[in-house]
């Protein structure tokens, strides 16, 4: 079983600094603009939600409320999350109707650093009342943009959803089989870790292998190498994409759900 980090909550990683909350501050006009942006979806990859698990399409309505009534596209842009990371990580909506609609108990995210998918996936966690998260990192930083790379590991995840959260520090292969190798089952991985082929082939197939019979598989930034199309066809399937970006996001799960 992985040790976990428990501390209390809201102190298990760095607190929002001053000079962080001072990035933050933009106008009304552009605070919708970003806020409009995060909840920006697409009908095909709405699609592709229901046909993974299986929700009805009553329940993805209710979901798909909660975030445009939700607080936390307000509550990312207090922590620093302007529309470097809107742009970035345009999916944080898709992970939340993710995590809502399959319900996982176990979570687990590679390459985490300021904690934008982060905070996505434990508020779904949160409504539904249950399961885990342990995120892996700190991810990298190379290529990405000035305001991506000044932010601290875990910044953007409000004190309120770290309850459900364990922060693992060591980014190496041997740290993933650790926090792989726990008891339980993975309902969902997201591979966020960086363009290296190596590394992307490694954990995608390492997850794999640990993933429940209704896990899901996603990897961020599929065209940064070619190992998600090469994972794809060992599945015998094309390339599996979730929604285009960009960045474009994949998604595979190890057993359809009919309808």
């Amino acid at each position: 079983m992985v040790p976990k980090i428990r501390t209390p909550v809201g102190d298990s990683v760095p607190m929002v600094d001053r000079a962080s909350r001072r990035r933050s501050l933009v106008s009304p006009a552009a605070r919708r603009a970003i806020r409009q942006r995060m909840l920006l979806l697409r009908q095909a990859a709405l699609d592709r939600i229901r046909e993974m698990t299986g929700v009805t399409e009553a329940d993805l309505g209710t979901y798909r409320r909660e975030l445009r009534e939700g607080k936390l596209p307000d509550l990312l842009l207090e922590r620093g999350a302007g529309v470097a990371f809107a742009h970035e990580m345009p999916q944080g909506a898709l992970l939340y109707l993710l995590v809502r609609c399959q319900r996982p108990d176990r979570v687990v995210e590679t390459g985490v650093r300021p904690g934008y998918s982060t905070a996505w996936l434990l508020a779904a966690l949160a409504a539904n009342g249950r399961g885990e998260l342990v995120s892996l990192g700190p991810g990298p930083t190379a290529g990405r943009s000035a305001g991506v790379r000044e932010v601290e590991v875990g910044q953007f995840v409000p004190p309120s959803l770290r309850a459900r959260w364990t922060l693992a520090l060591g980014n190496t292969e041997e740290r993933l089989r650790e926090i792989l190798g726990a008891s339980e089952e993975i309902g969902l991985f997201l591979y966020d870790n960086g363009p290296s082929p190596a590394r992307a082939r490694f954990e995608l197939h390492a997850a794999w292998e640990r993933l429940g019979s209704r896990g899901i598989l996603l990897c961020h930034h599929i065209d940064a190498n070619v190992a998600w199309d090469a994972f794809c066809r060992t599945q015998g399937l094309p390339p599996q994409v979730l929604d285009p970006g960009p960045p474009p996001m994949g998604a595979l799960t190890v057993r359809p759900v009919r309808g």
